[in-house]
């Protein structure tokens, strides 16, 4: 068993099989869709993620909300009882209040169990920006570092963890206040796509604009030649909405472009990130020089 267990929630949008292979603890987030609430397991057991996407094409409003102080200290206080330390990386605190529900149940069960070590960092990433974060934790875990050497290095390569991405649909974030009406119906009918980052204080940043799809989807991977460090030894991951075809002309321009040598993880973009960027969102995820 490792000597700490590393806690998130489902906005890091791993793989199922790939955060059980680190042995994560995910608690899901909540969104309400058609009057239902629902939890977002990374296993898609209450709703497919390729049905939630159909649902938002249908023009189904959805809602989200953050996991509560109390839902963090239940998942918690059972890895306490085992003996473990417990390291939580929560979904930025710039787009949701998550992490400073994380915060609230670190603090409390730091009262009630002293003898244990509980940390709370607050990822500043969302989607599988926040899931390469915690799986790159996860590797230095399995080097044997303490929990104090891996929630140090966690505090510092969050800063250099780039989210660059793209939406199809500029309707949803306008919805979102991310953009306005004006520049969404310009936007649309022009099919100028944003070009947006996550910057340092975990906010949802629009830098520039390109003119159609393939261009606004090669223009990630241009950022990403500025800034990665030594992209042929990176670990790579880019999340989508219910756009595979798109995720995989990505990848195939980061391993042809960029050198890229490690399999690439693709997943969805869950619905607490997905309900405000929409279908077809493309993000590429990697270590840069800066974010």
């Amino acid at each position: 068993m490792n000597t700490f267990a590393i806690v998130t929630d489902s906005s890091c949008d791993l793989p199922e099989s790939l955060a059980r292979e680190i042995d994560l603890t995910v608690l899901p987030l909540a969104f309400v869709m058609n009057g239902r609430e629902y939890y977002n397991y990374l296993d898609e057991r209450e709703i497919l993620l390729h049905d939630f996407y159909e649902a938002l094409r249908a023009g189904q409003p959805c809602t989200t909300s953050a996991v509560n102080v109390d839902a963090f200290v239940s998942a918690m206080e059972p890895l306490l009882k085992q003996g473990r330390d417990v390291l939580c990386i929560a979904f930025s605190s710039g787009l949701s209040n998550t992490y400073n529900a994380a915060a609230l149940a670190v603090e409390e069960l730091a009262q009630k169990y002293p003898e244990r070590k509980i940390y709370a960092v607050d990822s500043l990433c969302a989607s599988l920006g926040q899931g390469l974060l915690i799986y790159l934790a996860a590797q230095e875990r399995s080097k044997g570092k303490p929990i104090e050497e891996v929630r140090d290095w966690v505090e510092k390569e969050k800063y250099h963890l780039c989210h660059w991405f793209t939406v199809e649909d500029l309707q949803f974030l306008k919805r979102g206040g991310r953009v306005s009406a004006a520049t969404a119906l310009v936007g649309t009918m022009l099919s100028i796509k944003p070009v947006m980052h996550m910057d340092n204080a975990g906010h949802l940043i629009n830098i520039s604009k390109a003119r159609g799809r393939k261009a606004s989807l090669r223009a990630l991977v241009d950022r990403m030649e500025q800034l990665a460090i030594q992209p042929e030894e990176q670990t790579v991951f880019i999340s989508h909405g219910d756009s595979l075809e798109d995720a995989q002309f990505v990848a195939n321009e980061v391993q042809s472009r960029l050198g890229v040598q490690k399999p690439i993880t693709i997943n969805y973009v869950g619905p607490v990130i997905g309900a405000h960027s929409g279908p077809g969102t493309i993000a590429l995820f990697f270590l840069g020089k800066e974010r």
